[in-house]
């Protein structure tokens, strides 16, 4: 159906006029009107959809912007390579503590970034691998438990952080960290609950969410008896029982309680 042929739409099934509409996502407003007054109501509902999917698409973008104020801000002085830093898994009692850093493309923004524990797990994976395929340079990192043994779980996270910025390819010239500092040459801004104020640290939150996660589901299959599947290493009912039945496994921190009860 050919635009110009829209003046016309009367002439055309429900189907045609759906179709059309889903090729079309910018929102006309006479012609929604023009379509409610049509005396079909396959035709009007077709015509409210595509004004609420206009909406959404509209407050999905405008949520982008005002996540990405701190990274335009500092475009404008200069830099160009805007990397935002986070972490997953710090308050486990077992696993891998997860860090990773992602620099956008400023050209190619990835709506729907958000704080990865505000999104459900379809939409984390979809963002994973939008981000992957969209970011400029990406890498994430991890500190095993026995390493958070050795050094607490501070420094682990530091040092994960650490790595994954020193993996970029190419390199980042501005550091924007969840409510941390690393040791680095690179400028870096501590930004508090920066996961819900930038989007490159929400982009960061995703990977290493989504990364420690599907770890924490391969070693269920190693060590089934503490539901690591679904708690992930938190100390939920289930993994306790686990502890107490069977003590802890190979991937437990050994220095955290109440882990340090049961080895």
């Amino acid at each position: 159906m050919k635009d110009q042929q829209m003046k016309e739409f009367k002439n055309y099934s429900i189907s045609d006029i759906k179709k059309y509409l889903q090729c079309h996502s910018s929102f006309d407003n006479i012609f929604y009107q023009q379509l409610l007054l049509d005396p079909r109501k396959g035709v009007q509902q077709a015509a409210k959809q595509w004004k609420r999917n206009a909406d959404k698409i509209k407050e999905v973008q405008a949520f982008y912007r005002t996540h990405h104020i701190i990274e335009e801000e500092n475009y404008q002085k200069g830099f160009q390579m805007i990397a935002g830093i986070d972490e997953a898994g710090r308050g486990p009692l077992a696993g891998p503590v997860v860090a990773a850093a992602v620099i956008l493309d400023p050209q190619c923004p990835i709506y729907g970034l958000k704080d990865s524990k505000q999104l459900s797990s379809k939409e984390r994976l979809r963002l994973f691998n939008e981000i992957k395929a969209k970011a400029i340079s990406y890498s994430i990192s991890y500190q095993s438990a026995q390493q958070i043994d050795q050094i607490n779980i501070y420094e682990a996270t530091r040092r994960a952080m650490t790595m994954a910025v020193e993996q970029l390819n190419p390199v980042a010239d501005l550091l924007l960290i969840d409510a941390m500092t690393i040791d680095t040459n690179i400028p870096q801004i501590r930004l508090i609950k920066g996961d819900d104020r930038s989007n490159s640290i929400a982009a960061a939150s995703i990977l290493a969410k989504v990364t420690r996660d599907e770890l924490m589901v391969q070693y269920s299959e190693k060590y089934p008896h503490y539901g690591f599947e679904s708690n992930k290493g938190y100390g939920t009912a289930e993994h306790l029982r686990g502890l107490k039945l069977f003590g802890a496994c190979p991937i437990h921190r050994k220095s955290f309680q109440p882990v340090t009860n049961f080895q």
